[in-house]
C-alpha cells in the first residue's frame, strides 16, 4: 500500500490570528479554531492546513502530511528511510516520519487503529 497524496501542510506561526486572516486573504475557510492559539482552514477539495502558534524563541516550521489509509497495511519502500515507525497521537490519528534521500522528513498520518 502507498500514500493517497497530500492531505494538509501543517505550519507553524509566531502568530495564528495573523496567520489565520492571511490564508484567510487566500480563500482558505476556518474550519474550526482551538482555545491554544491553533486551528484548521479549508480551500476546496485540496489538502488543508493546520496551523498552530509557537513562542518566538522557536523557528517556526512546515510539514507536509501524506495520508495513509492502513497504517497495518502500509510498507516503506526500500529507499525509505523510516525514522519513527506509526505512532499514536493526541489528536486521532497515527503518524510516521520517514526522510527522503535528501535528508528531509515527511509525515505520513493515518487513521487510528480499530
Amino acid at each position: 500500500m502507498t500514500t493517497e497524496g497530500i492531505e494538509a501542510m501543517y505550519l507553524e506561526t509566531r502568530n495564528w490570528g495573523k496567520a489565520a486572516k492571511f490564508f484567510q486573504a487566500l480563500g482558505y475557510e476556518l474550519e474550526f479554531a482551538t482555545d491554544h492559539n491553533s486551528g484548521m482552514l479549508r480551500n476546496g477539495d485540496g489538502p488543508y492546513l493546520f496551523i498552530a502558534e509557537v513562542p518566538e524563541n522557536r523557528e517556526p516550521r512546515t510539514q507536509i502530511v501524506f495520508k495513509v489509509p492502513d497504517a497495518d497495511a502500509f510498507r516503506a519502500g526500500e529507499i525509505v528511510e523510516v525514522v519513527t515507525p506509526f505512532e499514536e497521537t493526541h489528536y486521532g490519528t497515527r503518524e510516521m516520519t520517514v526522510r527522503d534521500p535528501d535528508g528531509r522528513t515527511w509525515t505520513l498520518s493515518a487513521p487510528k487503529a480499530v
